[in-house]
C-alpha cells in the first residue's frame, strides 16, 4: 500500500493526502475526515523517513534523560510525549546514565536521525557537543545549563525554595544537626542543591559544626552507603536531607536496618516527589518538583522554536514546595541532649 493508492480511494490528490497526515490547516475538516476514514480502512502507514525528505522536516524531538530507572525521568518522559502526542511529534528517548560518554552518543544519534529539535534534560553536556548542536542550528531546551539564544529555551529550577522551606520545617521541630546527601558533585544541578543547602542552613544560624556532608549517586544504594556511614559516626545527625527521592529511600534503608526509626530517631526528607514517594511506609516528605509542568514546558518550548512561533528561546522558571508527609518530627530527646544549644 502506497500514498499514490490512498489518493485514488480517496479521490484527492497526493499532496492533500501529504497534508492531511502532517495535519496542514490547508486541508478543510471534511475533506481531512474522507482522507483519515481511508488510511484506517486501507491500513496504510506513513513512511515516517520518506516524508522527512519531502518536508524537510522529521516532526521528531530528541529527549536526553540521565537515568531511566530513576521513576523521576520516566514521569518526565511521559508528559513530554503526552504534549508531542497532541501536536503529532514523536519523540526519541535517550538515556545517559550520568555519563558524558554516552550524551555524545545520544546526541550523535539524533542528528542522525535529523530531529527536529532536542531537549537536554540532564547536566552532563560537554563543551565540544554544545557547539556542534549551536552549529547545526537545532532548537534546543536545556534544563538548568545554557544561556537564552534564538533557537535555546533553558528551564531554570528554583531549588533553593523547596530546600529552605524543609530547613525551616525540620529547624521548628528543634533540630540542629541536619545532614546532606548530594548528588554526584561533577553534575550542576548536584552542585545547585548543595549551594542552597548550605545557604539555607547559614540562613537558619546553625553553626556550620552541626551539618555533615556525603555525596551519594542519585540511586538507593548511594543513600544507604552514605546514612550508614553517618550512623558510624559519633554524633549521628538527627535529620537528614537527600537531593533525590531514591537516595532519601536509601537512607531510610539504612536506618531501618540499624535498628532505628523514621522519624523517631532520624528525619529524613526527599527531593523531587516522586509518585511512589507517597505509599511507602512511612511516607516520604520531600521536595516537590513538577515532573508534569517540567516535561509540558519543556517541549512547549522547542514546539514554539521549531514551529517559528517564537523568534527566541524562553527562560521558564520552576518553583519547587515541601510536600508534608510522615518522615520528619521532633529529635528524639537522648539525640538532642547530646548536643549544645544554639546561640545567635
Amino acid at each position: 500500500m502506497n500514498i499514490r493508492q490512498v489518493a485514488a480511494k480517496a479521490k484527492v490528490s497526493v499532496a492533500t493526502i501529504s497534508r492531511t497526515i502532517n495535519r496542514s490547516e490547508l486541508v478543510d475538516a471534511k475533506t481531512a475526515e474522507k482522507v483519515w476514514r481511508v488510511i484506517r480502512q486501507l491500513k496504510y502507514y506513513p513512511n515516517g523517513q520518506a516524508r522527512a525528505l519531502v518536508l524537510g522536516k522529521s516532526r521528531m524531538f530528541g529527549l536526553i534523560i540521565s537515568d531511566i530507572s530513576n521513576p523521576f525521568f520516566p514521569e518526565l518522559v511521559k508528559s513530554f510525549d503526552d504534549a508531542a502526542m497532541q501536536h503529532n511529534y514523536e519523540v526519541l528517548v535517550a538515556n545517559t546514565d550520568y555519563k558524558s560518554e554516552r550524551m555524545g552518543i545520544a546526541v550523535r544519534r539524533m542528528i542522525e536521525r535529523k530531529v527536529d529539535g532536542v531537549a537536554i534534560m540532564t547536566s552532563e553536556l560537554d563543551r565540544d557537543l554544545l557547539t556542534e548542536l549551536y552549529r547545526r542550528r537545532l532548537p534546543l531546551v536545556f534544563l538548568d545549563l545554557g544561556n537564552v539564544q534564538p533557537l535555546v529555551s533553558r528551564v531554570v529550577v528554583d531549588y533553593r525554595k523547596g530546600i529552605a522551606e524543609a530547613i525551616r520545617h525540620l529547624v521548628s521541630l528543634g533540630h540542629q544537626r541536619i545532614a546532606f546527601i548530594s548528588g554526584p558533585l561533577v553534575l550542576k544541578s548536584a552542585r545547585t542543591r548543595r549551594t542552597a543547602f548550605l545557604g539555607c542552613m547559614r540562613e537558619s544560624g546553625i553553626p556550620a559544626g552541626h551539618q555533615m556532608e556525603y555525596e551519594g549517586n542519585h540511586r538507593v544504594d548511594g543513600g544507604d552507603v552514605a546514612m550508614r556511614s553517618m550512623l558510624s559516626q559519633p554524633n549521628r545527625p538527627t535529620a537528614v536531607l537527600a537531593s533525590n527521592d531514591l537516595m532519601a529511600i536509601g537512607a531510610m534503608r539504612a536506618i531501618t536496618a540499624m535498628g532505628l526509626e523514621v522519624p523517631r530517631d532520624i528525619s529524613v526528607i526527599g527531593f523531587d516527589d516522586i509518585e511512589f514517594s507517597q505509599y511507602i511506609r512511612p511516607r516520604l516528605t520531600t521536595i516537590r518538583l513538577s515532573r508534569e509542568d517540567l516535561g509540558r514546558k519543556a517541549f512547549d518550548a522547542l514546539y514554539r522554536t521549531a514551529e517559528g512561533l517564537a523568534k527566541r528561546g524562553q527562560e521558564i522558571h520552576m518553583g519547587t514546595t515541601l510536600v508534608l508527609r510522615e518522615t520528619t518530627g521532633p529529635p528524639a530527646r537522648e539525640a538532642a541532649a547530646r548536643l549544645p544549644l544554639l546561640t545567635k
